[in-house]
């Protein structure tokens, strides 16, 4: 018989310069394949992750933040952003991607993905995962 977990994944990282934040997005898609709870949750550099219009010229890597947009067709719409990482590198909510799903629930109404955290409340999400992965 199969059990649900709850996964929590942690991106630490910056998008480019180690493979961190694309084997993170590569897990998260399996496990939610795999019919299991995700959150993701970005801190640290990883808030720039989500930032709007990346590029890659010159860098040598493929542009994957794009893929972040698909992460509500597999029902993966628990994102987590660490607001004070996001204050440390003068950014806001306003400088990341729109990230939505379709909840199904509300005929399919459009909702944000995002939700904007205290350090407190990504305490208490880490504490209530069954598996942590720190990316």
């Amino acid at each position: 018989m199969s059990q649900t977990k709850k996964f929590v994944y942690m991106n630490r990282t910056a998008p480019y310069g180690t493979v961190y934040a694309l084997e993170s997005l590569e897990v998260v898609l399996i496990a939610a394949a795999f019919e299991q709870e995700v959150q993701l949750v970005f801190i640290d550099d990883g808030v720039y992750q989500l930032t709007k219009g990346q590029s890659t010229d010159g860098i040598g890597m493929k542009n994957f933040s794009k893929t972040y947009a698909a992460l509500g067709d597999y029902d993966v719409n628990q994102i987590y952003v660490d607001e004070q990482s996001l204050k440390d590198r003068g950014l806001t909510m306003d400088d990341l991607q729109e990230l939505v799903y379709e909840d199904e629930d509300e005929d399919w109404a459009e909702k944000s993905s995002m939700n904007l955290v205290s350090r407190e409340q990504l305490a208490t999400l880490m504490s209530e995962a069954d598996v942590l992965l720190n990316f």
